[in-house]
């Protein structure tokens, strides 16, 4: 009889919220047997546009957002992976790294440098997911983030889809690619049954 490896995650939503479209990507890991936690940085606000989202996330601040991630985590138990969605990288990037004991991270459409945070644990691995002609991750520094992980990380994957989408995974946006989704999707299980 095969074993599965259930996984305890937190999923960050991405700069327009927590939408219905990120909330179902939790819903489809939950579906696996994984137990998903969803803060909502945000305080209920989504956003029709990416543009407004960003705006909402600077007047909040960036490291405002980094701080309400570290609370929404604070009663959770050490060993998590941790997955952030383009601006919820940030959470899940610094959690990953300075909070001890996670169990892997998940990196979507976006990635920041990781000496922003200190340096990458040996023992946390990390998978980072974008389109290959995201203008957003490619021309913003976070490919070139990505790149220099993967070659610092013990255990680090990176996928490009094909495509231009940014927030590709969220079925509630029209930027919603299925294809790149449904290969995110089956490779974050995969990861997830390792963990």
């Amino acid at each position: 009889m095969e074993v599965v490896t259930v996984a305890e995650v937190v999923l960050f939503h991405h700069a327009q919220g927590l939408t219905s479209g990120v909330i179902g990507f939790a819903e489809e890991l939950r579906g696996a047997g994984h137990t998903v936690h969803t803060p909502d940085l945000y305080d209920g606000h989504t956003f029709d546009t990416l543009e407004a989202g960003l705006a909402y996330s600077e007047q909040i601040g960036h490291e405002a957002i980094v701080d309400r991630g570290g609370r929404a985590v604070a009663d959770l138990p050490a060993e998590v992976v941790y997955i952030g969605i383009s601006l919820g990288v940030l959470n899940a990037q610094k959690l990953a790294q300075t909070r001890p004991g996670a169990h892997g991270a998940v990196l979507v459409s976006g990635c920041v440098p990781a000496a922003y945070f200190g340096h990458w644990p040996a023992e946390v691995p990390v998978r980072i997911h974008a389109t290959d002609k995201d203008h957003i991750f490619h021309a913003e520094g976070d490919a070139d983030a990505a790149r220099a992980l993967v070659a610092e990380a013990a255990d680090a994957e990176l996928y490009l889809y094909p495509g231009d989408r940014h927030l590709f995974a969220d079925r509630s946006l029209p930027s919603y690619d299925e294809e790149a989704a449904e290969q995110l999707l089956r490779h974050t299980l995969t990861f997830l049954r390792s963990r």
